[in-house]
């Protein structure tokens, strides 16, 4: 599962610097996981050569597009809401052009123009590149759908715009698609099967962004860890390769090596790697260079064997609990945070007691926790019932929730009294008088403005600390400046 955007927040209106000779304005949203923030830019991209600019007013967009997340009911409710907004805006502007990108387009493909009337055209995430021609097919009077997924496609040729950007963080995909068929997870469906970019595409793009001023780049995939690169293709095609392929492969650990030295002074971190996936050699990789951050979204999705076993979950309790232990052994200080879904079926008590328990082992900074959404298409949905009462969910939720705040605590606590590097990246939130931006383990820091700006690496001794956030003041810049 991807690490998901906080669902507290509404879909985020994108914008990039306008073009003086694009006449049309586009209007993008993006909901869920990074990856679909990321693909949003590459979307903005092509429309940009097809004279759009973007805009954050609704009311004026000649198109709207809202890129979709399906990894839970409650996010698909929360775009067919947006939709009834869009659709209030198109009785006074008429000619408003209104899209579906992305999983949901995927999932539901052309039953998404039966059931929203609003919507003009549907495009899953392997057909941006199509987006000119659909257009074209609205504009002629026609529905237009391209949900057709592909082997090959990695968007690897476009250079993304950066959309809504402080200019110091950036997204840069390395792999689309998923290979290892969770029963809960209708990401290979909607996503398709997993394919790596080629390395120097990704390397050309991460200079570009250095050269533009970036400090921090995230590299990007349903799961990085399966990256692999060896002249194209789907991974599973690997064992027909050439000797001379297989010796000259590029694993995800050489990639995250790759980029960490072609790029000293920025910071690298990586989402979302697979507990089975992840070899000793990324941690190596991570602990041997010191602009790789020392974090790590690690899902778990349970601490009992036997739901990670009806999960297809291809890792035990034990083995996780192994990788865990040479993180910390290779690197002490590593932030670690999680994915956890109670209330699978067949779930017991004693199932849950092991997700707690396995949390009290870890002790994670901050997690993502969710009780189990029933997704169609889904094996979950078609082989096991879904047997959990709802009060028993929203328990079993309540307890992880509040045993992570606990563990999230006692981990900002022990920054108190140290002194952290810190990224800058926006005001604070609470207070325009106070800078906002992440130390290596990824855990928010706010200290006073002062003479800094944002994109300084600043030293920062932390004071006090909240369960998500450590608060500070700033006594120099570091040496990463």
């Amino acid at each position: 599962m991807e690490k998901i955007i906080d669902e507290k927040q509404q879909g985020n209106s994108l914008i990039m610097e306008p073009k003086t000779e694009n006449k049309r304005k586009l209007f993008i949203e993006s909901y869920g996981c990074q990856m679909n923030f990321s693909d949003s830019e590459i979307v903005a991209s092509i429309l940009s050569k097809e004279g759009y600019n973007t805009t954050q007013q609704l009311e004026e967009a000649d198109l709207v597009l809202v890129n979709t997340c399906s990894i839970r009911e409650k996010a698909e409710q929360t775009v067919r809401k947006r939709l009834e907004k869009y659709n209030a805006v198109k009785r006074i502007n008429p000619n408003m052009k209104v899209g579906v990108l992305g999983c949901m387009a995927e999932r539901l493909k052309s039953k998404f123009l039966e059931e929203e009337k609003i919507v003009d055209l549907v495009v899953g995430p392997d057909a941006y590149k199509d987006l000119p021609n659909l257009i074209n097919e609205v504009e002629e009077g026609r529905n237009a759908v391209n949900v057709i997924l592909s082997k090959e496609e990695t968007y690897g040729d476009i250079s993304p715009v950066r959309l809504q950007t402080n200019g110091v963080s950036a997204f840069v995909s390395i792999t689309r698609g998923c290979d290892n068929m969770c029963t809960f997870c209708v990401v290979p469906f909607t996503r398709g099967r997993e394919r790596s970019r080629d390395p120097q595409s990704i390397i050309e793009e991460v200079n570009d962004l250095a050269s533009r001023g970036y400090k921090e780049i995230t590299l990007l995939g349903q799961n990085v860890d399966s990256y692999l690169w060896y002249g194209g293709g789907l991974k599973k095609d690997f064992k027909d390769a050439t000797p001379m392929q297989k010796a000259t492969a590029t694993s995800f650990a050489s990639l995250l090596k790759m980029v960490a030295e072609a790029q000293p002074k920025m910071r690298i971190r990586f989402s979302t790697s697979n507990p089975q996936d992840m070899t000793l050699d990324v941690i190596e990789v991570m602990a041997a260079h010191r602009n790789i951050c020392n974090y790590i979204h690690l899902p778990v999705q349970s601490g009992s064997d036997k739901m990670l076993k009806k999960m297809n979950r291809l890792h035990t309790r034990e083995e996780y609990f192994t990788l865990i232990d040479n993180i910390k052994k290779l690197i002490p200080d590593c932030g670690i945070s999680h994915d956890i879904i109670t209330g699978f079926p067949t779930e017991t008590e004693e199932d849950h007691k092991d997700t707690l328990s396995l949390m009290q082992y870890v002790k994670y900074d901050f997690g993502f926790m969710f009780a189990y959404s029933e997704r169609p298409g889904t094996m979950a949905a078609r082989k096991f019932e879904d047997d959990v009462p709802e009060e028993t969910k929203k328990r079993r939720l309540t307890e992880i929730v509040n045993l992570q705040q606990e563990h999230s605590k006692y981990r900002t606590q022990q920054f108190i009294g140290k002194t952290v590097e810190v990224l800058i990246e926006k005001s604070s939130k609470k207070s325009d008088a106070h800078w906002s931006g992440r130390n290596t383990q990824n855990t928010v820091v706010v200290f006073p403005k002062e003479n800094y700006e944002v994109g300084d690496f600043v030293n920062v001794k932390i004071n006090d600390c909240t369960s998500a956030t450590l608060i500070g003041e700033p006594i120099g810049y570091s040496e990463n400046n």
